[in-house]
């Protein structure tokens, strides 16, 4: 069979970077005497039984990868195919995984992706028990994954720097216009991006799901903040602006009826009769709800719904993300080959991080959920001196705004109201 060859493959959603990596894996691979074998769409083809090397794979080496690492997507595009099904690991495709990793004589696998790609990842390290080292570079622009030193996934940098500057851009035409834009932010699990954009561009609000603690959150809820933002915000003389709000606000509604009420229509369901949150047009839902409120006062608004995501995910990145996926990309081809990183460690498999300069390889069951068996989520820590300083530059309501005599005979004129009326009305938004 020859000596063994590395292989690399990129799942889940694009991120900015994700060909940085994949030049420096093989050019760090190619430098050490290996062939580097590029999988396309990530577990999708090697997971089936119809797998076929000719059609779905490529060689890849350092002259047609040295200067793919500045443009953005991804050259062996990628899938969101996981080696799991209904919870559980499905058997059939991992023996096709193992198949497909025997016929390319693999005996390295650099994977590149999200939690979900990583727990595909641990799991092949563990059916293969040595016979296939495999090591996994982190992406997502949603910076969710349990990195140490608060380092983020690559892909996060630049993707918040295109979102701050649309953001930006809506602040400007927000205030030429004197409307609202409602911006949904891609965040399912939690609010790193919407934050880390919101703050940078200035917004006057920004609402993420941590904010709410464990709590299930009513659609009432999130539309008294913004209600009450935009008034505030009037009170203050600026009777436009942009609220940016996480995608994933829309995963904690818990009352499907008051959802399906307030859209006048019925929200899909999977094949087992679950409802699909993640569907929920969270944009049009928050602009319905505000606009009938400001016309219940026989007041007139302008709201613009704005989704932002998509267009932030094949980016050409930035300085920061070039740089960063270059070290990672190395440091995976180090882990995998390098002595110093033992036998034992390498069977587990490990996720590349980067700690105060120097590599650090974590194994994947020091990243999964006890519980759940997946890999861990980061989440936005609302006690942290970053989101208290986020908070403190939003125009959203307050206690101390309810407990100014002054100021709250303000906000309950703008809200046509008497002041009793107002705080007995936006007490709880205030306290969150």
């Amino acid at each position: 069979m020859g000596e063994k060859k590395l292989g690399i493959l990129v799942g889940g959603g694009p991120a900015p970077g994700i060909n940085g990596v994949i030049s420096s894996v093989t050019m760090a691979a190619n430098r050490r005497g290996l062939e580097v074998v590029g999988i396309y769409n990530g577990f999708h083809f090697i997971s089936n039984s119809s797998f076929d090397p000719e059609k779905h794979t490529v060689v890849l080496d350092t002259e047609s990868v040295s200067e793919i690492y500045f443009e953005g997507g991804s050259i062996l595009r990628t899938a969101r195919d996981s080696l799991v099904k209904g919870g559980e690991v499905d058997q059939e495709k991992v023996n096709n995984v193992r198949s497909a990793m025997e016929k390319l004589n693999l005996g390295y696998l650099v994977t590149i992706g999200g939690d979900d790609t990583a727990y595909s990842a641990s799991i092949i390290a563990q059916e293969m028990e040595g016979e296939l080292l495999v090591a996994h570079v982190p992406k997502t622009i949603d910076n969710d994954l349990p990195l140490p030193g608060g380092m983020p996934t690559f892909g996060f940098q630049t993707a918040r720097e295109v979102a701050t500057g649309l953001l930006k851009n809506l602040m400007r035409d927000a205030k030429t216009t004197g409307r609202w834009y409602f911006a949904i932010v891609m965040g399912r699990s939690a609010g790193h991006l919407a934050l880390g954009s919101g703050k940078s561009a200035g917004v006057p609000l920004t609402i993420i799901p941590e904010e709410f603690g464990k709590d299930k959150v009513r659609v009432e809820d999130v539309c008294d903040i913004l209600e009450g933002a935009m008034i505030k915000r009037r009170a203050l003389g600026r009777p436009d602006g942009v609220a940016v709000i996480a995608e994933g606000v829309a995963l904690r509604f818990g009352d499907v009826a008051e959802i399906e009420k307030l859209l006048g229509k019925s929200i899909p369901r999977d094949p087992h009769g679950h409802v699909r949150l993640a569907e929920v047009p969270l944009g049009e839902l928050l602009k319905g709800e505000i606009t009938r409120r400001f016309k219940e006062r026989g007041e007139k608004i302008t709201i613009v719904n704005a989704e932002i995501g998509y267009e932030l995910r094949c980016a050409s990145p930035v300085a920061f993300d070039m740089e960063y996926t270059k070290e990672l990309g190395y440091g995976a081809v180090s882990y995998l080959l390098d002595p110093n990183y033992g036998m034992e460690m390498k069977k587990r498999g490990a996720l590349i991080s980067l700690l105060e300069g120097k590599l650090n390889p974590i194994p994947f069951d020091q990243i999964r959920d006890p519980q759940s068996g997946r890999t861990k989520v980061r989440v936005v820590d609302t006690n942290s001196y970053s989101y208290q300083m986020a908070r403190a530059f939003m125009t959203r309501l307050e206690k101390e705004d309810l407990e100014d005599s002054s100021f709250l005979a303000k906000l309950a004129q703008e809200a046509h109201l008497t002041p009793d009326e107002f705080k007995n009305r936006f007490s709880r938004s205030a306290s969150i």
